[in-house]
């Protein structure tokens, strides 16, 4: 039987073809490249994929900081994409229940906490993460892995500051992430997906704060390929290896549409989206961004 244009593409990546290098030589776009792999793995039988030693996509969503009285509905347009895209592997980095009522760095008693509630905080990050399933539809990753972030870890700080108030009462079993069949990891508990080791922040083990700065400052510091959320925008970093291989890092820390306020008026037009990681293995990947801006317009009723 022919080869089909799909296997000749899926061959060429097994052979360590780049999609820019596919597409100059079967004289495609790199964005039918993807497609065309994309597709042709799906129809696949398991044998063949096996034949190509097919590497595993990764969908990236950073910080989602869901709070009362701001648009959700970004997670339905990301739900949508993950559907049509069919990723194996989904990464939420954390943050997602913002739960402001729960703010250490408000004084008590102030205008910040006028009308905030606990339970209409973690009702928000629910109902995002309901938007998030019903835009994926039937279409179930083979992992689906949630990061708990400093926003979630408020939860845990005031049961422990006021146990016999809160503890019994509220906690993250009011959250709907287990539920909906997410693998939940506990905050700043880093874990390896396909030689990519994932947190919502990596931090120095000697002062406890978080690595900041230079991605290749911060790659050099934690010795392996690393993506992490935490801080807004995107920052990406690479280092080739006299050894011949290569570790990457990757910052992405803002997947809303609403501005903090704490940020002031300068500072509130960083990137924001999903990040695609095609080809994991190794400590490598192909990069793909996937702007909000383009999930607005391709899936915005």
């Amino acid at each position: 039987q022919p080869m089909t244009k799909g296997d000749l593409a899926l061959r060429l990546r097994a052979d360590g073809k780049s999609n820019a290098e596919i597409a100059g030589l079967l004289g495609m776009k790199q964005s039918s490249v993807r497609r065309l792999i994309a597709e042709t793995r799906q129809a696949a039988p398991p044998e063949k994929l096996a034949d190509y030693q097919t590497k595993p996509t990764h969908l990236v969503i950073p910080d989602t900081q869901c709070k009362p009285g701001v648009p959700l509905d970004h997670l339905l347009w990301a739900g949508k994409y993950i559907a049509e895209r069919k990723p194996e592997v989904v990464v939420h980095l954390g943050d997602h229940w913002d739960l402001p009522s729960l703010s250490s760095y408000e004084g008590r008693g102030s205008r910040y906490f006028e009308g905030k509630r606990l339970r209409e905080d973690i009702a928000a990050g629910n109902r995002g993460l309901d938007l998030l399933m019903e835009g994926m539809g039937d279409y179930r990753p083979a992992r689906m892995v949630l990061l708990r972030g400093n926003h979630e870890d408020r939860l845990t700080r005031a049961i422990d500051e006021s146990p016999t108030l809160l503890e019994g009462l509220v906690g993250f079993e009011d959250f709907n992430d287990v539920a909906h069949g997410w693998e939940v990891i506990p905050y700043l508990q880093p874990v390896d997906i396909d030689g990519l080791a994932y947190s919502h922040y990596f931090y120095n083990p000697n002062t406890g704060r978080s690595y900041s700065g230079n991605v290749d400052t911060m790659l050099r510091n934690i010795g392996a390929s690393f993506v992490m959320g935490h801080q807004q925008g995107l920052r990406i970093g690479r280092r080739e290896l006299a050894s011949g291989h290569t570790q990457r890092g990757l910052v992405a820390g803002s997947f809303y549409q609403h501005s903090e306020n704490y940020r002031g008026p300068q500072a509130a037009y960083e990137w924001r989206g999903l990040v695609v990681l095609h080809e994991v293995g190794g400590g490598g990947y192909d990069l793909m961004e996937v702007s909000l801006g383009y999930l607005k317009r391709r899936y915005a009723a």
